[in-house]
């Protein structure tokens, strides 16, 4: 699992790991800290730090495996993308044919931007 995808489940299912795992895991993929460096942080072995890590990544991946939370974040982020860019189309159509809106209909363009 790359860095991004890990971050999108964290992000998505963090709030299931305990305080200590929610720790590990946003020292390391967050603040990028190595694996070495949490141990020292923490009093730790570096091998207790991997293995947080990869318990932290299977049970976030289960997570999604069952409720597909992330999956539907980003196809729900898809459709608003293509609701807003034909709604861009549409007040270019309307400002087009109705030049005596185009004030207003600037100003929802300058929504969409934002």
């Amino acid at each position: 699992m790359d860095k991004l995808s890990f971050i999108s489940l964290w992000d998505a299912y963090g709030g299931l790991l305990t305080a200590v795992q929610r720790e590990i895991t946003d020292l390391y993929f967050n603040k990028d800290l190595t694996v070495s460096e949490i141990a020292e942080q923490k009093g730790i072995s570096r091998q207790a730090v991997s293995d947080c890590l990869k318990i932290c990544k299977n049970q976030l991946e289960e997570y999604e495996e069952k409720l597909h939370v992330v999956k539907r974040l980003r196809e729900v982020s898809h459709e608003i993308s293509f609701m807003v860019s034909d709604a861009a189309v549409w007040a270019e159509n309307f400002k087009s044919a109705h030049p005596e809106y185009g004030k207003e209909i600037s100003e929802l363009q300058n929504i969409f931007i934002k």
